[in-house]
């Protein structure tokens, strides 16, 4: 990475990548660490992400180098308003538009650790950098 940026979102892929110690993510969260990058998930990304699965110490962990956010009632307005803008609707995309909304309103510049490239840049437009996991 050699672009500077203030904040770092990840997405429920995001967090699952990290907590599975895949070594490209940890290898950005190394980089985004160097440049003293805030990482930021949102609340909800947590229930989508648990599972009986999921290592919950290594869960609980990666959860405490993060800023949570949470999803407030002027938050969900927003992400709604931000699905119908982009004609997106459904449960499908409900906790995309939250993390999509919470993204936007970070101190930028915003990158976003996402499997989910196609509904994010809709959602977000050109002011997220959208980083593939």
């Amino acid at each position: 990475m050699s672009e500077r940026i203030e904040t770092v979102v990840l997405d429920s892929q995001g967090v699952s990548a990290w907590i599975s110690q895949d070594r490209d993510v940890l290898a950005m969260i190394r980089s985004f660490h160097s440049m003293a990058a805030g990482l930021v998930v949102g609340a909800n990304t947590i229930v989508e992400i648990s599972h009986a699965r999921v290592n919950s110490a290594r869960l609980n962990w990666v959860l405490s180098q993060v800023k949570i956010e949470a999803v407030t009632e002027q938050a969900a307005r927003t992400s709604a308003a931000l699905l119908k803008h982009t004609g997106l609707h459904g449960h499908k995309y409900a906790i995309d538009a939250t993390v999509a909304e919470m993204a936007l309103r970070q101190p930028g510049p915003v990158a976003m650790l996402t499997s989910d490239i196609d509904d994010m840049a809709k959602l977000c437009g050109d002011r997220v950098r959208l980083i593939a996991v």
